[in-house]
């Protein structure tokens, strides 16, 4: 048996559809099933070398702004930078002349507003990339699922077909027990 002919009856045999008829997910997996190779690979492997699997420069950099973004290290820095801020341009130290920013912040609250307005969109870029990533892992994880269950019920098969072979083997006994004692 050929492997094209292997393929088409193990789709068969196991989804129930032609092997055209199958999703390439589906198909990926047969053939696996059919060349006894394994399934499984890392969704983080980059064995294609274009810029959509590496992500460009403006991802990684969108990617590593998020990660800076979202940890506990910046939300506390930040609150320093802003307490010292104010504290500078307070009432307090505007007797010393170090005020250039004085209550209510107005030149900080446009820093911050132009923050807000650059931050939010990058960490968006980040989410989407997140996503992505998170979609392909999915579509692996459904893959390893699908040769598992396909697995599992090949061996079920064989199963059957050894308690078969094995019933009849016992009745072929039993017959010809039955047949020199008769």
């Amino acid at each position: 048996m050929n492997r094209e002919e292997k393929i088409a009856d193990l789709s068969l045999r196991l989804l129930g559809r032609a092997y055209d008829q199958l999703d390439p997910a589906e198909q990926r997996v047969i053939g696996a099933i059919a060349e006894r190779q394994p399934t499984s690979r890392d969704p983080g492997d980059d064995d294609d070398d274009d810029e959509t699997a590496r992500g460009s420069f403006g991802d990684r950099l969108a990617d590593r702004v998020a990660a800076v973004g979202g940890s506990w290290g910046f939300i506390i820095g930040f609150g320093i930078v802003l307490f010292v801020w104010m504290l500078v341009n307070s009432k307090a130290l505007e007797s010393l002349g170090l005020t250039f920013d004085p209550f209510p912040f107005i030149f900080l609250n446009l820093m911050l507003s132009m923050l807000a307005a650059i931050q939010a969109p990058v960490i968006m870029m980040s989410q989407n990339r997140q996503a992505a990533k998170d979609r392909l892992t999915e579509k692996l994880d459904y893959e390893i699922n699908l040769r598992a269950e396909l697995e599992i019920m090949r061996l079920h098969e064989k199963l059957d077909q050894l308690r078969f072979h094995e019933l009849r083997d016992k009745v072929d006994e039993l017959c010809t027990r039955l047949g020199k004692d008769g």
